[in-house]
């Protein structure tokens, strides 16, 4: 098995798990339980994990991590505006 396959399939198995919660978030708009901090931080090292599987041009991680930063910063957004 290649490198990128184990790197799929991480890929795949960390942003399957973040979605649930997204979801969950998304649709009910509740974000009370969730740490403003965190999310920044997050939602801003996702996206230099992007940038750097830009960089390597690692189809896992970029494809992975465009959809976890896109998921992350809309639920940043919504505790932004939601408080």
């Amino acid at each position: 098995m290649s490198a990128d396959w184990i790197g799929y399939v991480a890929a795949l198995l960390t942003t399957v798990a973040f979605v649930p919660q997204a979801a969950k978030t998304i649709r009910s708009k509740d974000t009370r339980g969730l740490s403003l901090s965190m999310y920044v931080v997050f939602t801003a090292g996702v996206a230099c994990w992007l940038v750097y599987g830009i960089l390597l041009g690692s189809w896992p991680m970029i494809v992975a991590n465009v959809i976890t930063f896109l998921l992350a910063a809309a639920i940043l957004l919504m505790k932004l505006r939601h408080g």
